[in-house]
């Protein structure tokens, strides 16, 4: 039995927040859902662009329709005048549309610099709520646009959106397991590792700037610390057996893994640089997949010490071992969310796996996913959605999803199999 365990969690890992009230209860009162639109972007300079027009018009209607405080509309509004800053247009015929919150771009577009000049209007009190100007070359227009979807939703709830980050992910797109890099949507996608092996579990460092992933590339799965701009590689965990499923402290100074050089499966922490390996587990159960909590203070992770593999929560220190899973007869692949409110799971249904959330005292148990097989969920680094791999009717692909469930959307845009993402902090 121990033997399948194993091998079945090597294959796996080889709304709204504190809206602010004064704007939300004048604009969006009882049931009543925020429409938000998105005006047709316009040229202040330079010539018009269709390409740059239909691009910005993309990223804000995907970037919106997935952060779900609002429903995204696309009214057939005729405007009289339609420039983007106050006063150079009317908010008529955008109230008869039944328009709440209006996104107004302009751009400015010569040769390869590119001016995108982003504003968001509460139309009912006709209001500009903020204005950004980002400048940069063409290429960079997505990332000026998601930038601008983190600022919406740091004005309508009070928190920054996530729309900038990356997501690291293993994919089959040259015949072997490599991992790459990727923006949220799945767009401007970058190959990280070339050698040719299996590589598994790409896990960040808390600036963003570094991973940790599992490597064969030397015939034995160790754990290794790279640089993304550089790339420039460490081996920080080579003992003899699997060095696999490792996860960063929120500090960024330790490294808790899944190490077997004892004979059988335990938890480990390390320092970033390998030195210093403490045994947090010791039992002849098999033990993987540490995740910790933001404070840092403990560690979820999977055991079969039962019998079947099921969640667990000890102090960092590895005592006070508590079980988290009490429903379902296989649960693995824990992450905890960054507000220390929920932790992600893995439950066996029928035959695959779905995702679960539940509470840090076992409490609240929510099934998220019912569709297909879904694996190796991840948290964005505001709590509010979740990337994770999932095969439904074809190739494993990477998907997104709203931290309730809803909103469930494939990004994976490759020819490979993708999976183990994992989403960085913001950039």
């Amino acid at each position: 039995m121990k033997r399948a365990f194993f091998t079945l969690l090597f294959m796996l890992f080889p709304a709204l927040v504190h809206a602010q009230q004064g704007y939300l209860e004048v604009t969006a009162q009882g049931s009543h859902q925020l429409q938000l639109a998105i005006a047709p972007p316009v040229s202040l300079a330079g010539g018009q662009s269709a390409e740059v027009s239909q691009e910005t018009t993309e990223v804000f209607r995907f970037d919106m329709s997935l952060a779900g405080p609002f429903t995204v509309a696309s009214p057939r509004v005729t405007e009289g005048r339609s420039g983007i800053r106050p006063g150079d247009f009317d908010f008529v015929p955008w109230k008869s549309a039944g328009t709440d919150l209006l996104i107004k771009t302009g751009y400015s577009l010569t040769g390869d610099n590119l001016t995108l000049e982003c504003r968001l209007y509460d139309v009912m009190k006709e209001r500009e709520l903020t204005a950004k100007r980002y400048t940069g070359k063409r290429k960079e227009l997505r990332r000026m646009a998601h930038t601008f979807s983190d600022e919406i939703m740091r004005v309508i709830t009070g928190e920054k959106g996530p729309f900038t980050g990356k997501i690291a992910f293993v994919s089959t797109t040259t015949g072997n397991k490599e991992i790459y890099l990727m923006d949220y949507d799945g767009f401007n996608v970058q190959r990280l590792t070339r050698n040719g092996s299996i590589n598994l579990n790409p896990e960040f460092f808390p600036d963003g700037r570094e991973i940790i992933f599992s490597s064969y590339k030397k015939g034995n799965p160790d754990l290794y610390r790279r640089e993304i701009f550089s790339g420039v590689e460490a081996r920080v965990s080579s003992s003899r057996g699997i060095n696999v499923t490792g996860a960063v402290s929120p500090d960024g100074k330790r490294i808790a893994l899944a190490i077997s050089k004892d004979g059988n499966s335990e938890i480990y922490t390390i320092d970033k640089d390998g030195k210093h390996p403490t045994r947090l587990t010791n039992n002849g159960a098999i033990e993987v997949s540490p995740a910790w909590s933001p404070d840092g203070s403990k560690l979820a992770f999977v055991s079969d010490r039962l019998g079947k593999p099921q969640v667990f929560i000890m102090n960092s220190d590895g005592s006070n071992v508590r079980r988290l899973t009490t429903s379902g007869t296989y649960n693995v692949s824990p992450r905890w969310s960054p507000k220390g409110d929920r932790i992600l799971y893995c439950r066996q249904e029928g035959g695959g796996f779905q995702i679960h959330a539940i509470n840090p005292d076992g409490s609240n148990d929510s099934q998220l996913t019912s569709e297909g097989n879904n694996e190796h969920p991840r948290w964005s680094p505001d709590g509010r959605f979740i990337t994770f791999g999932s095969k439904r009717g074809g190739k494993e692909a990477i998907h997104v999803m709203r931290a309730d469930g809803a909103g469930q959307t494939k990004v994976s845009r490759g020819k490979g199999e993708d999976s183990h993402p994992t989403w960085s902090p913001r950039w």
